[in-house]
């Protein structure tokens, strides 16, 4: 019975952190971007083995066995070899621009897996709103089916009793099932949302809180556009990105110039021989030799290579420059349509509210004209459809107020988990 019971309860809402920090360890998306990431660290280090000495230990056993057809030319010896070598890079700049580079690498996998949690941010709470606006618009159509069916009744009503046509019986008997229709293709976009929002937070059965009632949208600081579009310049990822890549390609210049140069490495090995005899000799004896020693490698020719090698990098350096400056103008171009568009949304809100008040007192102005014989039916149902239909379009203007805020942000790289405690205190407890 407990157990019964226990699954009769309805599942329990969770809040927007909740889902997000599930689809943090759920989403293949991010988790593919974290494992990426991870990668490009390991590989970036890999960078720094040009710039650190390396150790080697070699060793070997021979054994060789002479035979003849004389019994006393038999002979069987061997040695056996034990080398250890090293070597450190004094002189390598090609190889210090490749550490470099490694490094670079490290911190662009840093600013790809902060642009992979900033879309996921938006992801989780785009999918959360669309089931809260789902719900809304279904609510409304309920809302307005069971309006409809009053409206259908009381025609008939007043059919029966002579003080009506049945023109509205029937034009209510026809909103009545175009409202049965519009309740299906809502109760459909529920459950498809719903099943967005599963597969993307890895919770079955999620259940987002609604927001809390009256709503007041929190306001855009700072309010000038140009203080957003600066701030985009220096932190967002995109911009970050092609300044990492722009990096990368001075350190590759680096590279080519310095293949016309000089390297010099230090080289050392110590080598234990031991020897069991030779074919003209069976005394055993053992070697050890020690040697250090300076390499130095100057380049000559190499057929104009060089040279091509350093004309390719500097124009890949300045396709890397312009690259930046492309990522800077878009940053700035999605910056101001996202502020832009969260003012707009903002007036939206405040015109739909007054929609709403102006279509609930038409709806109530029409009833009463209906009652007193100056309004047709068809005058109530309209005004019933446009105050639904108000209702809506608000709830989804709020919510895309609240979306718009966290994309604001993501546009302009600010985008932080602790922006979604901002929106998480909306919502009702």
């Amino acid at each position: 019975m407990a157990l019964a019971g226990a699954l009769a309860l309805p599942t329990q809402a969770q809040s927007l952190q909740d889902l997000y920090q599930s689809a943090k360890a759920f989403d293949a998306t991010y988790q593919a971007a974290k494992a990426q990431a991870d990668a490009t660290r390991a590989k970036g280090e890999q960078a720094r083995a040009g710039i650190l000495p390396t150790v080697g230990l070699a060793a070997a056993v021979n054994r060789v066995n002479v035979g003849s057809d004389v019994a006393t030319f038999e002979k069987s010896y061997g040695n056996q070899n034990i080398a250890l070598n090293a070597s450190q890079p004094l002189w390598r700049p090609a190889n210090r621009a490749t550490a470099d580079q490694g490094q670079k690498q490290v911190e662009l996998a840093q600013v790809q897996l902060q642009s992979a949690g900033q879309d996921l941010i938006v992801r989780v709470s785009q999918a959360y709103f669309d089931v809260l606006a789902a719900q809304d618009s279904l609510s409304f159509v309920r809302a307005q089916k069971a309006a409809v069916t009053e409206q259908l009744a009381s025609a008939k009503r007043n059919f029966e009793v002579g003080t009506a046509t049945i023109t509205d019986t029937r034009e209510a008997q026809a909103r009545f099932d175009l409202v049965l229709a519009q309740e299906i293709a809502a109760e459909n976009d529920v459950h498809v949302k719903r099943l967005a929002l599963d597969q993307l937070t890895g919770q079955p059965g999620a259940n987002p809180h609604p927001v809390v009632t009256p709503l007041h949208l929190p306001t855009v600081l700072p309010t000038d556009v140009n203080a957003w579009v600066n701030q985009a310049e220096d932190m967002h990822p995109a911009v970050q990105q092609a300044r990492l890549g722009l990096e990368v390609a001075q350190l590759e210049t680096r590279k080519a110039q310095a293949g016309s140069g000089p390297t010099l490495d230090l080289n050392g090995s110590y080598n234990i021989t031991q020897n069991n005899g030779s074919s003209s000799a069976t005394l055993d004896y053992r070697t050890n030799v020690a040697s250090l020693g300076l390499s130095l490698n100057l380049p000559l020719f190499a057929g104009y290579a060089i040279q091509n090698r350093i004309k390719e990098a500097l124009a890949l350096e300045e396709k890397s420059r312009s690259d930046l400056d492309i990522a800077r103008r878009g940053v700035a171009q999605a910056t101001r349509a996202a502020f832009f568009g969260v003012q707009s949304g903002h007036g939206q809100v405040k015109a739909l509210e007054a929609a709403e008040t102006s279509s609930q007192s038409s709806l109530d102005a029409n009833k009463l004209g209906y009652q007193v014989g100056v309004r047709i039916a068809i005058d109530v149902l309209n005004a019933q459809s446009q105050l639904f239909d108000t209702k809506a379009k608000l709830a989804k203007a709020r919510y895309d107020v609240l979306v718009g805020g966290l994309k604001l942000r993501q546009a302009n790289g600010s985008l932080k988990e602790d922006d979604l405690a901002t929106v998480n205190a909306l919502l009702a407890k």
